[in-house]
């Protein structure tokens, strides 16, 4: 039977090119390197390399079994990593589940280092709308969750805030709303309202349906496409936005009872049922970070209404 010893052996020999270099880089007397390679020739009823030269030259064989052995290899080393995580108590896996307007390619950038600190943790992103994130952190199918807040205390995960987002309310300049110089609430509920809400059929509370007339969609990546549809109008991040209104597609209503916009929280939630280690609270420190508002940029009112 073959050992992994020999399998490196047989590696290093192919990547130095010969039983001498091979010799030098393992720290091994160059007649034990030949005489592995000679065991695992007569354990494999192959020759592995054709020494008529000065040089040894893999064989058809050889180059057969090389790629099957360096996976192999490769494997062995997973192992010692994985070994060696679970002795300084590594997750296994991470899941993070995401609110859907807030997943961006910043904050993505943010998580990203934790591939190279964690590589033997399986982080798992996932997108969802806040109260479908929250149920999946409630349930335990997610070890953290990153939601606005919907009003309510939670008192069976665990949560901090991670800072702020404002909500708008938009339309289509052809809507009618956006010819108004002032949008009261009777005017909005005689207009199509597009309104996110979750599976579960709960919606944010300072965007809830309020219009006699409703259509649903379960992000707010949706609402925007349909607001800028001319479907009906929506409040949706400003952030998101942003595009739509510099572009036209969309524009700011001014609504005469909120005219600064909505202004809701951004928490972090976290399960208590799942076991939480190194990677998670580098997550939790990042996303910390990613939300921290740069110095002389925290949320500050819009300008007033002319």
């Amino acid at each position: 039977m073959y050992s992994l010893e020999q399998l490196n052996i047989f590696v290093t020999v192919c990547e130095t090119g010969s039983f001498s270099a091979a010799a030098r880089q393992l720290n091994r007397a160059q007649s034990g390197i030949s005489q592995a390679i000679s065991n695992l020739e007569i354990t494999f009823n192959r020759t592995l390399f054709d020494r008529s030269r000065n040089t040894p030259q893999l064989t058809p064989d050889g180059e057969a079994l090389l790629p099957i052995v360096q996976s192999l290899l490769d494997q062995r080393l997973q192992l010692e990593q994985k070994v060696a995580s679970l002795d300084q108590q590594h997750e296994h896996e991470l899941s993070i589940v995401i609110e859907e307007s807030l997943l961006d390619p910043p904050l993505l950038a943010a998580l990203g280092p934790l591939a190279e600190l964690y590589p033997n943790t399986s982080i798992n992103l996932l997108s969802a709308s806040t109260f479908d994130a929250e149920d999946m952190v409630r349930e335990g199918h997610a070890h953290i969750g990153v939601v606005y807040t919907d009003g309510q205390i939670l008192t069976d995960v665990d949560f901090f805030a991670l800072g702020h987002k404002r909500f708008i309310t938009v339309a289509s300049p052809k809507h009618p709303l956006a010819k108004l110089d002032s949008v009261t609430h009777a005017d909005l509920r005689r207009h199509r309202q597009i309104v996110q809400r979750a599976s579960s059929g709960k919606e944010l509370w300072f965007s809830d349906s309020i219009s006699t007339q409703a259509w649903y969609a379960s992000t707010h990546q949706m609402l925007c496409q349909l607001a800028q549809q001319n479907v009906g109008w929506a409040i949706v991040p400003e952030s998101l936005a942003h595009s739509a209104l510099t572009s036209g597609q969309l524009t700011d209503l001014k609504v005469d009872f909120e005219p600064n916009g909505w202004i809701s929280s951004i928490d972090c939630i976290s399960s208590r049922s799942l076991q939480s280690g190194p990677a998670f609270k580098a997550a939790i420190s990042r996303l910390k970070q990613h939300f921290k508002p740069a110095p002389g940029h925290a949320l500050t009112p819009r300008p007033p209404l002319s």
